[in-house]
């Protein structure tokens, strides 16, 4: 219904109506309003509420307080008539899946919440799907293109020949994605091992790892990956995807050239990034103030590798293709130049914070 189709009920009802658009995100008590569902409200005015899609509402405010049947009846029907032709090309004619439309819901209700730190639990109306209340393990996907209009269907029908189990698949925002998969991914390889702890975290970065390159290859391209320990999201959803946006934030900084990130691998950089930028800037320039050599491309490079392989002298050497005396005379030029041993324990952790301390300084 146009808007002089509007205008024509208002000369019949001789009195004014209001159309308004409002965003789903700024009223949570109708996030789990399904599109083509009409609220009718009579009080001081008569309204008529309606989803348009998942972030849009529409709101018709018609004022005046008595009706007969006749009338509410006519609003009624010509309210219908707008929510099944849809206005000016904002609604869309419903060819998501009820599955999807709920996966937009709750999306909705994750990044409100998310937005004001919120801890709630996620409410009835969006746990309709009973694996809600299972462990369950979240990839959070960021990509750097926007995805098409068939994404939702696309990445779902991906994930489960992937993974060979069915997921759960979670529009955030444009282009952003949690993915819910069951925990029976990890089960074979942790009863192989009683290590569970580190062994949980190591299958959860492969399997990360290979949805990530998979999803890069056949899908949408250049996009990071954050996947987070098993949890209820019934009880932890907006946690974990705080969690998760916070781990793919830290990953662009810290870890460039890697698009698999992992929060249990940023203690260290979640501290040194909670550190006033003044006080990160001061520092910085006090340690580079002594040497260059932290600039040099071939220096950050061969320290980058030596932390990465704990340190180690001869994987560090294999890594980077060179003889290990060309390794040992890399670190001593660097201990010379800067007064760190990188192959003491003490010299090796400052040398990691002033290099983190960098990488962030550079960004800001």
């Amino acid at each position: 219904m146009s808007m002089s189709d509007w205008e024509q009920l208002q000369h019949i009802l001789k009195c004014p109506i209001i159309a308004e658009d409002l965003l789903v995100s700024d009223h949570s008590e109708w996030t789990s309003l399904e599109p083509g569902t009409v609220i009718m409200d009579q009080a001081e005015s008569l309204k008529a509420i309606w989803r348009v899609d998942h972030r849009t509402l529409r709101q018709l405010t018609i004022k005046r307080s008595t009706w007969t049947d006749t009338e509410k009846a006519l609003v009624q029907w010509a309210v219908t008539q707008q929510v099944g032709q849809g206005s000016a090309g904002t609604f869309e004619t419903d060819s998501k899946s009820d599955g999807e439309r709920k996966s937009r819901a709750l999306g909705d209700w994750i990044v409100q919440q998310a937005a004001i730190g919120g801890t709630e639990t996620v409410p009835g109306s969006l746990a309709t799907d009973g694996r809600l209340y299972a462990e369950m393990i979240p990839f959070l996907l960021e990509t750097d293109h926007a995805a098409e209009a068939s994404a939702f269907s696309e990445l779902q029908k991906l994930l489960a020949s992937f993974l060979d189990e069915e997921v759960i698949v979670i529009p955030l925002k444009a282009q952003e994605w949690l993915v819910l998969a069951p925990v029976s991914l990890t089960r074979d390889t942790l009863e192989e091992r009683d290590d569970q702890t580190e062994m949980l975290e190591d299958s959860l970065a492969s399997i990360g790892s290979g949805l990530q390159e998979m999803l890069a290859s056949e899908w949408i391209g250049e996009c990071h990956l954050a996947v987070g320990r098993p949890m209820k999201p019934v009880k932890s959803i907006v946690q974990s995807v705080m969690l998760l946006q916070e781990t793919i934030e830290l990953g662009r900084i810290f870890e460039m050239g890697s698009n698999i990130h992992l929060p249990w691998n940023m203690h260290l950089e979640r501290l040194l990034i909670s550190i006033p930028e003044n006080v990160r800037m001061r520092y910085v320039e006090q340690a580079f103030g002594r040497s260059d050599v932290f600039m040099e491309p071939e220096t950050l490079s061969t320290l980058e590798t030596f932390f990465a392989l704990d340190c180690n002298v001869s994987e560090t050497a294999k890594k980077l293709y060179i003889h290990r005396n060309t390794l040992l005379y890399r670190l001593d030029k660097l201990k010379q130049e800067s007064g760190l041993d990188v192959r003491v324990f003490r010299d090796a952790v400052l040398m990691k914070i002033i290099l983190l301390l960098y990488k962030v300084t550079k960004r800001t």
